[in-house]
């Protein structure tokens, strides 16, 4: 049978190599949504003919709805329409898009009970608890789209319980400004940050990579993901960007899963899961790539990774606040506003925005991203 897709983001590049995938593997497109851009959501509308897309720009869904007013696709527009796309009623759900604009898309497709391919780890970082519940209380799978995530739950098959893990390792590349000093990191540019050596990502991400805030963000995604602690996660970095993570057993035996640095062996492996199929990624050559090397990340000079490490530990609303704050100090880095070093201050004076509490609800996410991205933007502007 068929299996049914949305692609929530579906012009961004998660999104663009997800449909590739579909594509390749037979998929029935039931829903795309993206946030602006009317010509490529266009094109893929004419080829995949969903039943519904939405643009979360109001205009933009307004110039779009004239653009394909010759074809079956209902259009929708704004958060709202977003929403409604993740409710269509497909088999899975993929959710590209970027940031916690992506935390409530998730938890409406997991209410209506589509299992997720997760490329948004923002979902989990700030909203952990609520998907998660959410997610068991529906019997809905949640498939990491993630590289390292991906890596970990290939690694974890055949694994017989939480109890013979000893720990998960999180490899990265170590982004364009690895061995850097922060005084250094105090002169770089936005054009410079945006040079990533192995992925070709969204500017948001790949500034993360630079920071090296997206591994901290990943940490508290596997964290939930896989129902570990923190302390039980180690980071590594590994600038060739072949071992995509690894996990360590309780016999200390290691088990990694490689590959080339290409998002379409993850993407399929969360779309076809348990299966395995034909791949169009080019096959690793270990002769080729020669040397693979790792090293300890400089947690003090990227202090961003132990900011959100500290965040999970303590729990509640903070891991929300850290990201609210990088949200923020990232988009006004990328608008030139403040400096790369401006980020993880940002991050660190999140934790005076917050109070401790021991449980909490999404209306209290969304009142703590407001009221962190507002400090933020005063910290600075």
């Amino acid at each position: 049978m068929t299996k049914t897709l949305a692609v929530l983001g579906s012009t961004g590049s998660i999104g663009v190599q997800a449909l590739e995938v579909a594509r390749l593997s037979g998929f029935e497109i039931e829903a795309l949504t993206a946030n602006s851009r009317t010509d490529i959501i266009e094109e893929q509308i004419r080829e995949f003919n969903p039943r519904v897309a939405a643009v979360a720009d109001e205009k933009a869904a307004a110039d779009l709805k004239i653009r394909v007013a010759d074809t079956s696709t209902k259009v929708l527009s704004g958060a709202e329409g977003v929403e409604e796309c993740a409710r269509c009623g497909a088999d899975t759900v993929l959710n590209s898009i970027v940031g916690i604009a992506g935390l409530a898309p998730t938890l409406a497709a997991i209410e209506n009970g589509s299992n997720i391919a997760l490329a948004n780890k923002e979902t989990l970082v700030a909203g952990g608890k609520i998907v998660m519940d959410s997610a068991a209380e529906k019997g809905v799978a949640i498939l990491p789209v993630d590289s390292e995530h991906s890596a970990i739950f290939q690694s974890l098959q055949g694994c017989h319980g939480k109890n013979q893990i000893k720990r998960l390792i999180l490899t990265a590349s170590g982004g364009p400004f690895f061995g850097k000093t922060r005084e250094e990191l105090s002169k770089v540019t936005l054009e410079q940050a945006l040079k990533h050596p192995n992925w070709s990502m969204g500017a948001k991400i790949t500034i993360d990579s630079a920071t090296m805030m997206n591994k901290g963000l990943e940490l508290i995604e596997a964290a939930w993901l896989f129902g570990m602690k923190a302390a039980d996660i180690d980071i590594l970095v590994h600038r060739q960007s072949i071992i995509h993570s690894l996990v360590e057993y309780v016999d200390n035996s290691v088990i990694a899963q490689l590959g080339v640095p290409d998002m379409r062996i993850p993407i399929q492996y969360a779309l076809t899961y348990p299966d395995r199929f034909v791949s169009p990624v080019k096959q690793l050559d270990l002769a080729e790539a020669a040397m693979l090397t790792f090293e300890k990340p400089d947690y003090e000079t990227f202090a961003c990774i132990n900011l959100c490490r500290k965040a999970f530990e303590q729990g509640g609303l903070f891991p929300a606040a850290v990201n609210a704050a990088n949200e923020k100090a990232n988009e006004l880095f990328r608008e030139g506003k403040i400096g790369f070093l401006d980020i993880p201050k940002a991050v660190e004076a999140a934790f005076d925005c917050v109070n401790a509490v021991s449980d909490y609800t999404l209306e209290q996410v969304f009142e703590t991203d407001k009221t962190v991205r507002e400090a933020t933007e005063r910290l600075f502007i």
